[in-house]
C-alpha cells in the first residue's frame, strides 16, 4: 500500500530530474494502476512528447542560423567583452587568413593593431581601418552591436573587405572629373591657341606699320579674346583650388530656426523677385544641431539661389524650409522649392564638381555643399520631379 501510495511521488521525481537533466527519451506507462495513473502517464508523455518537439525545432532554428552565417559573405564573429570568441564564419577565416581562432588577440597574427581595435568597439561603432596582409592591401569596414547573453556582454562585430568597390568608385570619379576638366581647360585653350596662331602668322608675314584698318582691328579683338579666355581659365584654377581648401568647421550650438530666418533674409536680399513667397517650419521650433554656422549657411544659400533659378516662368515662386527629427532621431533640414525641376538624367551628375547645365556658373556649388555635409558627418540627398520643383534634404 505504501509502495502504490508513494507511486506518484516517484514518477514526479523522475519527471523532473528528467527535465534537470534534459533527458526526454523515457515515457510513462501506467501498468493497469488505474485511471488517474493513466491520466498522470498520459500528461507526462505529453510534456515530454512537446519538449522534445521544441528541442526540434530549436535545433533545426539554430542550425538554420548557422547556415545563412556561414553562407554570407561578410565576416562575422562574436566574442565577450574579455575577448573570448563564441562564433566566427568563413568569411572572416578568409578575410584574416586563419584556421582556427579562441580570443580577439589571436587576430595580431593577422595585423598587430587588429586585437586593440577589436578590443575598443562600442555599441554602433562604424570603423574604416587599413591594413598590409603579404603582398595585399585591405580596406576593411568594421560595424559592431552588443548584445547580451546568459547575462553577459557580448559583441557581434560584421568586417568588410571594400578595397575593390572603393578603388571602382574612386576611378570613377576620377574619371568624370577629368572629363569635366578636360572639357572646361579645352574650351578656353582651344581658342586661345588658335587666335594666338592668327596673331603670329600677321606679325611675320606682315609689315605692321602697313597694316590697314581693319588688320588692327582683327589683331586686338584676337588679343582681348586671348586676354579673356586667360583670364576665364584663371578664374577655373582659382575656383577648382578653393574648391579643395575649405576650412576646417569650427563647431558650436547652432538653433535650426535662427539659421533659416537668416539664410532667407540673405537670400531675400539678393534677389529682385518682388513675388517670392518664403516659409519656415521647424519642429519643434528649438531644435539645434551641432555645426560651423557659416559653412552651414554656405550649403543652404548655394541650395536656395539653385532654387530661385530653376523658377523661371513659375508665376507664384515659393520655398519651403523646414526641419524635424527623423525616425533615427536625426535633424532634418529640407529646401523645398516649386520650380522647374532637375531632369532625371541630370540627377546623379549634379553634385559632381563642375557640372552645370546652366549657361552660366562655376557647377561647383553642390559639390562643395556635400563637401562640407561630409565634414560636419552629415549627408545631402536629393528628390526632384521634372516642371513640379525639387527638395534637397540635409541630413545631420
Amino acid at each position: 500500500m505504501i509502495k502504490y501510495v508513494e507511486q506518484t511521488n516517484r514518477k514526479l521525481t523522475m519527471f523532473f530530474d528528467n527535465i534537470k537533466f534534459n533527458d526526454f527519451t523515457s515515457s510513462f506507462v501506467s501498468n493497469n494502476q488505474g485511471e488517474s495513473f493513466y491520466q498522470l502517464n498520459q500528461s507526462f508523455n505529453q510534456v515530454i512528447e512537446q519538449f522534445n518537439k521544441t528541442r526540434a525545432e530549436k535545433e533545426n532554428h539554430h542550425h538554420q542560423l548557422q547556415t545563412i552565417v556561414e553562407h554570407i559573405s561578410i565576416g562575422i564573429v562574436t566574442y565577450r567583452k574579455d575577448g573570448i570568441i563564441d562564433i566566427y564564419n568563413n568569411a572572416f577565416k578568409q578575410i584574416f587568413k586563419i584556421n582556427h581562432l579562441k580570443h580577439i588577440n589571436g587576430l595580431a597574427n593577422a595585423d598587430s593593431i587588429l586585437p586593440g581595435i577589436f578590443l575598443e568597439l562600442q555599441q554602433d561603432d562604424n570603423r574604416l581601418i587599413k591594413i598590409q596582409m603579404e603582398d595585399e592591401l585591405l580596406q576593411l569596414s568594421i560595424m559592431a552591436t552588443e548584445y547580451k547573453k546568459n547575462g553577459e556582454e557580448y559583441l557581434l562585430v560584421s568586417v568588410k573587405n571594400i578595397h575593390s568597390e572603393l578603388e571602382r568608385k574612386e576611378m570613377d570619379s576620377w574619371q568624370k572629373l577629368i572629363r569635366v576638366l578636360t572639357h572646361e581647360i579645352m574650351n578656353s585653350i582651344t581658342p586661345i591657341s588658335s587666335l594666338a596662331s592668327t596673331v603670329n602668322d600677321m606679325l611675320q608675314h606682315e609689315d605692321l606699320k602697313q597694316l590697314n584698318a581693319d588688320d588692327k582691328e582683327d589683331m586686338l579683338q584676337a588679343l582681348s579674346t586671348i586676354s579673356r579666355r586667360s583670364k576665364g581659365l584663371l578664374n577655373f584654377v582659382e575656383v577648382y583650388r578653393d574648391l579643395t581648401r575649405i576650412p576646417k568647421p569650427q563647431f558650436s550650438h547652432v538653433v535650426v530656426r535662427e539659421l533659416l530666418y537668416e539664410t532667407k533674409l540673405m537670400l531675400l536680399h539678393k534677389t529682385d523677385l518682388e513675388n517670392l513667397q518664403i516659409e519656415i517650419n521647424t519642429l519643434p521650433e528649438n531644435v539645434t544641431i551641432t555645426a560651423d554656422p557659416s559653412l552651414i549657411e554656405q550649403v543652404i544659400i548655394n541650395l536656395l539661389i539653385n532654387a530661385v533659378q530653376a523658377f523661371q516662368q513659375q508665376k507664384e515662386p515659393k520655398i519651403i524650409l523646414s526641419s524635424r527629427y527623423n525616425k533615427n532621431e536625426r535633424v532634418i533640414i529640407e529646401i523645398a522649392d516649386n520650380g522647374s525641376g532637375i531632369p532625371t538624367d541630370l540627377l546623379d551628375k549634379i553634385f559632381m564638381p563642375f557640372f552645370t547645365s546652366k549657361d552660366s556658373g562655376s557647377g561647383v556649388g553642390l559639390s562643395l555643399s556635400r563637401q562640407i555635409m561630409h565634414l560636419h558627418k552629415g549627408k545631402i540627398y536629393v528628390k526632384s520631379i521634372p516642371g513640379k520643383g525639387s527638395v534637397f534634404t540635409l541630413v545631420f
